[in-house]
């Protein structure tokens, strides 16, 4: 699926490491969505140790972070707790969310071919349109470069 930027952005229930279901439909603020391949591998952690460091810049832009990947919620809650990150991880383990924002895809690794999520970031405003898409996301910088973008659209 190929998302459009200021097009609504595809509704969806995951699990979170709160203990909730999270529902974007009941989230009334922007929110900033990372989809990360695996928790505690380098990139990963560090991308989402980013985005927690400036998580209460984020909060002040009346802005919500949430990370999704395909593991499991107690793999999440593992290791949010190690890197004490300050916002929730989804768990998205039967693909359905990474595949409606189109973020499953072709991978490559030293050399072998597969299937995997391509690390993206997407920030939705509160009418829950798509407002800035980043694909094939690098991690360095990555969550300084979003607050950036997002404090334009203020």
């Amino acid at each position: 699926m190929k998302l459009e930027l200021f097009k609504k952005a595809p509704n969806f229930k995951l699990p979170s490491t709160n203990g909730d279901v999270f529902d974007i439909s009941k989230i009334k603020k922007k929110i900033v969505i990372y989809f990360y391949p695996k928790d505690d591998t380098p990139g990963c952690t560090l991308e989402s140790k980013d985005f927690s460091k400036l998580n209460n810049i984020f909060k002040k832009q009346n802005t919500l972070v949430v990370g999704i990947s395909k593991d499991s919620i107690t793999s999440h809650i593992k290791f949010r707790k190690k890197y004490k990150i300050k916002f929730d991880l989804l768990s998205d383990e039967k693909l359905t969310v990474i595949k409606k924002y189109g973020v499953w895809g072709r991978k490559s690794f030293l050399g072998k071919s597969y299937k995997g999520i391509i690390r993206s970031t997407f920030i939705i405003n509160e009418k829950k349109k798509i407002v800035r898409i980043w694909k094939n996301v690098r991690v360095k910088d990555h969550a300084k470069e979003v607050l950036t973008e997002l404090k334009k659209l203020v």
